[in-house]
């Protein structure tokens, strides 16, 4: 028998150290080659490590939280002989297997149309999934040994994971409905929830830039009325099954071209040359709520897009950022960044900047409301605009200038696509 000391590589983008999430193994377990051993973060993604030799594990190179060095040890393996000096040791980073993109449910569904897998026998060997079906799982208390997946060589899809979750809660006793005399308890039970990975990273940034950008906010109400009637009618021209237009594309056309007016809000402030970076291209951001948290993925060059490819790039980043499959350049290199709330968007909001840019535009949700119009009062499709903006760099008057543009351009539509 040998032993296999396993480094942590570099993981991309001079990356110095990373942290553990979890750990898919514990010390006297049996690994096979390539099976997934750790989920490792960086600032932009969660990779998992596989094992590069089959072997048993004899020790592990910290917790969950704890931050490794590139080239430090980071797992010992008891192989048999000859299976080290067989099996070089790795110092390339681990690719990750792309994970099929889930199907999406239909528009204001709440409801899992998948039937529940067949129950199956606990199985050996390697489990096939993304990290952040890995860490759902663990959160929800399944052991993904025992869910049937539907994907390639049997990997474990979200809808299976979701069939999983629904067939475990409809199994699970139900407690006994309580009388009108009945006493209830008090519930005294905490539990404590280790801040790691990518939330860590998102509270991190969150608070600086809170704490070191002087954000001034700006509000303004626009009339999509117009808006409305031409997203609806070119939802109507789509194939059959398209995913219809939300008001993200729209807002994101309008933005890059009145960002060619105003390019001071499409910059990046590098504070360790005291340079502001002004960008021609338009490198959008659509912040996006994850499992993991916070996360804004980038379509580069949105201004060679057109309104279709631009609401295709937005829908395919952002499901790569709930995934967990997007990769760093699409979590990186944002030039501006547009953030919607849905229909949970309220009235008004005060985004935070995504630094180092120095702008940020925000929608709240579309409500019809009586204005007046002309000298008459009329039922209107009304939204606010919710920004904020560096002060350092961008005065209060320019931040109203820009918004009201944006604000013509989607009160009057068709002018965003007039070159």
């Amino acid at each position: 028998m040998s032993r296999h000391v396993v480094k942590l590589p570099d993981l991309g983008e001079g990356t110095v150290s990373s942290e553990i999430v979890a750990w898919h193994v514990k010390v006297g377990d049996q690994v096979a080659e390539d099976q997934a051993m750790v989920e490792m973060s960086t600032d932009k993604a969660v990779v998992d490590m596989p094992a590069p030799v089959a072997g048993r594990v004899v020790s592990l190179g910290g917790q969950p939280g704890d931050h490794i060095a590139v080239g430090a040890e980071l797992i010992v393996l008891e192989t048999a002989e000859g299976a080290a000096a067989d099996a070089p040791e790795k110092s390339e980073a681990p690719k990750k297997e792309a994970a099929p993109a889930p199907k999406e449910k239909a528009a204001g569904s709440h409801l899992s149309l998948v039937p529940p897998p067949a129950k199956a026998a606990p199985r050996s060997g390697r489990v096939l999934a993304s990290p952040a079906t890995r860490r759902r799982a663990r959160e929800s208390g399944i052991d993904l040994a025992t869910v049937v997946g539907s994907g390639r060589d049997g990997r474990i899809q979200r809808q299976d994971l979701d069939a999983a979750i629904s067939n475990q809660t409809q199994q699970a006793p139900g407690t006994a409905a309580s009388g009108a005399g009945a006493t209830r308890q008090p519930r005294t039970e905490t539990e404590e929830i280790r801040i790691l990975g990518v939330r860590r990273v998102s509270a991190q940034r969150v608070a600086e830039s809170k704490r070191n950008i002087p954000h001034f906010s700006y509000v303004e109400e626009v009339d999509i009325t117009e808006l409305e009637r031409l997203r609806k009618h070119l939802n109507s021209k789509l194939p059959k099954g398209a995913p219809s237009y939300t008001y993200l594309p729209f807002l994101g056309m309008a933005l890059i071209r009145v960002i060619e007016r105003f390019p001071k809000c499409n910059a990046r402030y590098d504070a360790e040359r005291n340079v502001l970076v002004q960008h021609r291209g338009v490198h959008l951001g659509v912040a996006t709520q994850t499992g993991d948290g916070l996360k804004v993925p980038v379509v580069h060059h949105s201004e060679t897009l057109s309104l279709s490819d631009l609401a295709t790039q937005i829908r395919r980043v952002a499901q790569a950022a709930r995934d967990g499959t997007a990769s760093r350049s699409e979590l990186s290199g944002s030039t501006i960044t547009i953030t919607s709330l849905g229909r949970l968007g309220g009235i008004v909001s005060t985004p935070i900047i995504n630094a180092p840019e120095v702008a940020i535009i925000g929608v709240n949700k579309a409500i019809e409301r009586p204005v007046v119009q002309h000298g008459q009062i009329a039922v209107r499709l009304m939204m606010n605009l919710s920004s904020s903006f560096d002060h350092r760099f961008i005065d209060g008057y320019d931040a109203a200038e820009i918004v009201q543009a944006l604000k013509e351009m989607l009160e009057q539509p068709a002018t965003i696509f007039i070159e």
